[in-house]
C-alpha cells in the first residue's frame, strides 16, 4: 500500500474551490478577498478577468494572461486547462518570474460542476506532486437559493461536495427566506458551516484550512475535518427521511434525491475486503457518490489511513502517524445521490464478512 504522509501533504501548496450558481455573489465575495490583508502570498485563477472586474492596477509580470495586482495577489486566467495552468504557475514561482505564493485559489463559472476540477486536484500526478485540495467554498444566494436548488442540479452538487457555504444578500429577504433556506442547505451537507455574507465581506480565515491538515500544527486534525458527529442518529434519519416535510407539495426538488450519512464499522477491515469493496460501489453508484471522506482501521495495518474521494476518483490515501483519539473504528463519511444508506452499509458487510475468494477488479489505489 503506498500513501502520502502528514508531513509530505503539509509541505504542498493548499488550493481551494469557489464555486456558486450565476448571481450567487462568487465575484463580490472574491474581490473582497484579494484586498484582504494577509493573501498577498496568494495566487487566484479566474475564468476571465473580465467577468470578475478585478482591480487591474498591476505590475507587469511578463506572463501570458498574468498579473499582480496591487493587493499583492497574483492572477491569472485558465490557459487550455486547469492542470496547464498549475504547471505554468509553479514553473514561474520555481524559476522566481513571479512572487512566491503560498496558496491557490480557484473560481469557477457559475454553471460549473466542481467534480472535474475536484477530479484534477485529487488524481493528477503533476498536481499532487505540488498542490493539495484544502478545500470547496460555494456561494448560495439567498434571493434566488430555493427556487435555483429546485431547478439546477448544479447548484445543489455545489452545496453538496462544499466544506463551507456562503449565504449572500440575506440582507434583501426577510428570515423565514433565509431559514428556509438554511433547513435546506442542512439536509443536503450538514456538515459544511455556513456564513451570512453581506457585500462580499467574509474573513477568509473562515474559508480556508478546510482540509485534513491543521497547517498550525502540522499535524491532521481528522474531528474538525471529518465531523462525523454531525451525523447524530437523529440527524441522519431526518436527513434520509426528507428533513423538511414541510415540502413535499414542491416538485422539481433536486436535493431530495441527496442523502448525507456516516457509516462506522466496529472491527478492523480486510485490505482485500475494502479494495473490492470500492471496486464495487464505484463501478455501481460512482456518479453519484458526490463525496467521501473517511478514516479507515484496515487489519494489517496498525496505523489509520484517511480516505478521500469524488465520485469515482480517490486522492491517494494518506497513512496517519497515530489514531487520533481512543475510537478505533472505520467511520467513512457520505454525501450521496440515490444511494441508499443501507446499501453502503450492507455491501460493506458482505465484503468484509465474506469469506469467499473474490477476484479483484482494477485497483482503486484507495489502500
Amino acid at each position: 500500500m503506498s500513501g502520502k504522509t502528514p508531513e509530505s501533504l503539509t509541505e504542498l501548496i493548499p488550493v481551494s474551490l469557489l464555486t456558486g450558481f450565476l448571481g450567487s455573489g462568487k465575484t463580490t465575495v472574491l474581490n473582497h478577498i484579494l484586498h484582504h490583508p494577509g493573501m498577498e502570498k496568494s495566487a487566484v485563477i479566474v475564468n476571465e478577468f473580465g467577468e470578475v472586474g478585478l482591480d487591474h492596477e498591476l505590475t507587469v509580470t511578463g506572463a501570458e494572461d498574468m498579473v499582480l495586482l496591487n493587493s499583492g495577489c497574483l492572477c491569472c486566467t485558465v490557459r487550455g486547462d486547469l492542470v496547464n495552468t498549475l504547471r505554468d504557475l509553479m514553473m514561474l514561482r520555481l524559476r522566481e518570474d513571479v512572487p512566491s505564493f503560498e496558496r491557490i485559489l480557484i473560481e469557477t463559472t457559475g454553471l460549473a460542476d466542481p467534480a472535474p476540477i475536484l477530479h484534477t486536484l485529487m488524481s493528477d500526478q503533476l498536481v499532487t506532486n505540488y498542490f493539495r485540495l484544502d478545500g470547496v467554498i460555494a456561494t448560495v444566494d439567498a434571493v434566488n437559493g430555493e427556487d435555483t436548488l429546485n431547478r439546477q442540479f448544479e447548484s445543489v452538487k455545489q452545496a453538496a461536495v462544499a466544506d463551507r457555504i456562503l449565504i449572500t444578500k440575506t440582507d434583501l429577504v426577510d428570515d423565514a427566506v433565509t431559514a428556509s433556506l438554511e433547513a435546506r442547505l442542512d439536509a443536503i451537507n450538514p456538515a459544511a458551516p455556513r456564513q451570512k455574507v453581506l457585500n462580499g465581506e467574509v474573513d477568509p480565515d473562515v474559508l480556508f484550512n478546510a482540509g485534513l491538515f491543521n497547517p498550525a500544527s502540522k499535524g491532521p486534525d481528522v474531528e474538525r475535518w471529518l465531523q462525523d458527529e454531525i451525523y447524530a442518529d437523529e440527524h441522519k434519519h431526518a436527513t434520509e427521511h426528507g428533513h423538511d416535510h414541510d415540502h413535499k407539495h414542491d416538485v422539481n426538488r433536486h436535493d431530495d434525491h441527496i442523502s448525507s450519512f456516516c457509516v462506522t464499522y466496529d472491527e478492523p477491515l480486510r485490505l482485500d475486503a475494502l479494495e473490492q469493496w470500492f471496486d464495487t460501489i464505484m463501478m455501481l453508484k460512482g456518479p453519484d457518490l458526490l463525496r467521501i471522506k473517511g478514516i479507515v482501521n484496515v487489519a494489517e495495518m496498525d496505523k489509520p489511513v484517511v480516505i478521500h474521494g469524488v465520485q469515482h476518483v480517490f486522492h491517494p490515501p494518506a497513512v496517519l502517524d497515530a489514531w487520533p483519539s481512543e475510537d478505533r473504528r472505520t467511520r467513512i463519511v457520505f454525501i450521496t445521490r440515490d444511494v441508499e444508506r443501507k446499501t453502503i452499509e450492507d455491501t460493506l458487510k458482505w465484503f468484509s464478512d465474506s469469506r469467499l475468494q473474490v477476484n479483484p477488479g482494477p485497483k482503486t489505489g484507495v489502500v
